[in-house]
């Protein structure tokens, strides 16, 4: 069984403390969460800098990233002598933990479903255009889109959440939970708040790319410094698809739709760069520290949904 982190803890159920895919701050985020989040040790500043270099980050670009997210209590840094080495702080882990959990769990689903939204209703003056940017951007990582203007609609028991998330912009909602009901009459049902085609499309170009790595990979030709930034961009494509499509149940999807497929190809394709990719992060730690380098995790998704301390 999957176990959820705390959504409070972990930032709208994993959004990644506000930092944009590919930045030099998400980057190292996704490099704590895949190689290092539950040692109890430090990673050398010139480790780190170095692996951000693989992904064409200079120097200059990659301290200031350190240094900001120290700022933001995501990582805490120590001195040793002339190195400075940085762990996730408590949020960092509880931020990272949340990520991983939705990364690991997303499209994994198969329970019936009992054919009962959660809405969201709510106001938020159309001249107030920061605060309905901030309200659209929680409630769709949450999963809910908005079938009208001021009511979202999810699949999922997530009402609670939203009205958690709006009051932390000073918005109050109403929160329901509702079934469709029947009519003789056209109705708009919920499911047509998202569109379908564009998310599926999204799906398709994420296998397509996919092919491209699984390809280098079976013909040998992927090597340690380009596995480990395939390994991490296909973590940022797989939570970026969980915040675009909302897992809505079976029987409200089109034939064929391609997320089983996908996630298959996604965990199989993160598991089979591992090796390569840790072994890249081993080379350049220990090349600073060699014993810290057996530190070095090797984790799979299923590592991901173990609590960590």
């Amino acid at each position: 069984m999957l176990i959820q982190p705390d959504a409070r803890a972990g930032g709208h159920r994993g959004r990644m403390a506000g930092t944009r895919p590919g930045s030099p701050s998400r980057l190292l985020l996704m490099l704590f969460g895949d190689y290092w989040l539950e040692s109890g040790e430090g990673l050398p500043s010139a480790a780190l800098v170095t692996l951000l270099s693989d992904f064409g980050v200079n120097d200059a670009a990659a301290r200031v990233a350190l240094s900001r997210m120290v700022k933001r209590d995501l990582l805490v840094s120590t001195r040793t002598g002339r190195n400075t080495y940085y762990h996730a702080s408590a949020r960092g882990k509880a931020i990272l933990s949340a990520a991983m959990w939705r990364i690991a769990e997303f499209g994994s689903s198969h329970d019936d479903w009992s054919g009962e939204w959660s809405v969201v209703a709510f106001t938020i003056p159309e001249n107030s255009r920061s605060l309905r940017a901030g309200a659209r951007k929680r409630l769709g990582w949450l999963g809910f889109a908005p079938l009208y203007d001021g009511v979202w609609v999810c699949p999922h028991d997530r009402h609670e959440d939203a009205v958690r998330a709006l009051a932390t912009l000073g918005v109050t909602a109403t929160p329901l939970q509702s079934t469709v009901a029947e009519s003789g009459l056209p109705i708009r049902l919920p499911q047509t708040a998202w569109d379908l085609d564009q998310i599926a499309q999204r799906y398709h170009d994420f296998l397509d790319r996919t092919a491209d790595v699984r390809t280098l990979l079976k013909e040998r030709r992927v090597r340690p410094e380009e596995a480990i930034v395939h390994r991490t961009r296909l973590l940022e494509d797989w939570l970026d698809l969980s915040s675009r499509d909302p897992d809505l149940p079976a029987v409200l999807l089109p034939p064929d739709w391609p997320r089983a497929i996908a996630r298959d190809v996604f965990l199989e394709t993160h598991q089979a760069l591992g090796g390569l990719a840790t072994a890249r992060v081993r080379r350049v730690v220990a090349a600073i520290d060699d014993e810290l380098a057996a530190s070095v995790e090797l984790r799979t998704t299923a590592d991901w949904i173990r609590p960590v301390a």
